[in-house]
């Protein structure tokens, strides 16, 4: 019965893809497993967002827990309710010296590895989204301004096509990473407006919103910036502040109530995980995909094949590190909220039936930039700017700055 519904699963998506040849198709798999059993722990120390958040620790549990299980190991996870719980939670692993690896999910976790890694010379380590330059930690970081350009465009021109002023991105606490987020963001949006001019023939007058709500949890604080975003224009919101994506889907779903729509905009626009399957897939038009679940897999992988070296990696598209989610990843994720009770597995065909009904609200032609940009930048032909200080995010946004520097 299990084997018969998820054939059934496949050839649903099949047909969806006939039916949308417009849609980006983005197969990113995580890393097979090579049949190598072994014994032992891995270990996870989660972010203050925690289990849930349905986007960046989600990704990390997912891709280490798959891991867990393709090699034969136990799993333990350490949540992390404050920043201080960080270097405790790390050492209290450590310690115990039963970890092949533990892993660190999150930029801020970063300082306390540095003090951890030293103390104990001898753990494997491995940290996403900060870099700690020791010859025990792998440290994962991604090109989110690509993944990001990719949002910005689809925001723009579909601002543009629908007549809205504006396209919104909510942002957590400013801090390096989420620099990248805006970087390509405001580039994706500038070659966007420039490609639906040159396509329409149409001079467009879109600008931009953005805020850094200095949280990654509160998620009332997301819904209160989307809400003013929307009520100044805004044809939706990406969401770069984790579970405030929860926030930010309310005040779109609420929008639409009023208005009375169904699909179209204001839309939202996911990250981290493909969040499209959010809302019963009605509102979430694309997400920005960093794929911290490959990462954290493939680290897990190192380890067991006797591969693993303290070194950086930047994962961008052309890695499968970060992408625009399609029909495949929707699935795939779908499949990952039933698993966790976040989504009723009655469900699976409503959402992605809802999901292809709100991509049809854009033109193809915006699909077909978006796979141009996304060609382009996996060619190398367009290279998509990125900031790592305040400084160099000043000068992004006086290059690109959108009404809004």
């Amino acid at each position: 019965m299990v084997q018969h519904r998820k054939k059934e699963k496949e050839a649903f998506v099949k047909k969806v893809l006939a039916l949308l040849l417009v849609l980006v198709l983005g197969v990113s798999l995580a890393g097979l497993a090579n049949g190598k059993v072994t014994n032992g722990k891995v270990g996870i120390v989660l972010d203050v967002g925690g289990r849930g958040d349905l986007s960046f620790n989600d990704m990390g549990f997912k891709g280490t827990d798959q891991a867990a299980k393709d090699f034969g190991l136990q799993m333990d996870v350490a949540q992390s309710s404050t920043a201080a719980d960080y270097l405790p939670n790390i050492r209290n692993m450590a310690r115990s010296g039963n970890y092949k690896l533990i892993l660190c999910v999150g930029y801020l976790l970063g300082d306390a590895l540095k003090t951890a890694a030293a103390e104990f010379p001898d753990q494997k380590f491995a940290i996403i989204d900060s870099v700690v330059k020791a010859p025990n930690v792998m440290s994962v970081v991604f090109r989110e301004n690509e993944s990001s350009a990719l949002i910005g465009a689809l925001a723009a021109m579909t601002a543009a096509e629908k007549g809205y002023k504006y396209a919104g991105i909510v942002l957590g606490i400013e801090i390096p990473v989420l620099y990248h987020f805006e970087a390509g963001f405001r580039f994706g949006m500038d070659w966007g407006l420039k490609k639906y001019a040159e396509v329409t023939g149409k001079t467009p007058d879109v600008g931009l919103l953005y805020t850094y709500t200095g949280t990654f949890s509160d998620i009332a604080q997301g819904k209160a910036a989307t809400e003013a975003m929307l009520a100044q224009g805004a044809v939706g919101v990406y969401n770069v502040a984790g579970p405030l994506g929860v926030g930010d889907l309310e005040a779109v779903t609420e929008a639409h109530t009023n208005a009375k729509t169904t699909y179209g905009p204001p839309y939202y626009f996911g990250v981290d995980s493909d969040q499209d399957w959010m809302g019963n897939g009605y509102h979430a038009l694309a997400s920005g995909m960093k794929r911290v679940d490959n990462a954290c897999y493939n680290a897990v992988k190192s380890v067991v094949d006797n591969t693993f070296k303290g070194v950086v990696l930047s994962l961008g598209l052309k890695q499968n590190g970060v992408g625009i989610s399609g029909v495949s990843q929707l699935a795939n994720f779908i499949d990952f909220g039933i698993a966790g009770g976040a989504v009723k597995a009655d469900n699976f065909y409503n959402i992605i039936a809802n999901w292809a009904l709100n991509r049809a609200t854009v033109p193809a032609y915006i699909w077909d930039a978006i796979d141009e940009l996304d060609a382009g930048i996996l060619s190398g032909k367009i290279v998509v700017p990125t900031a790592n200080t305040s400084d160099e995010m000043k000068a992004i946004r006086a290059e690109y700055t959108l009404g809004a520097p």
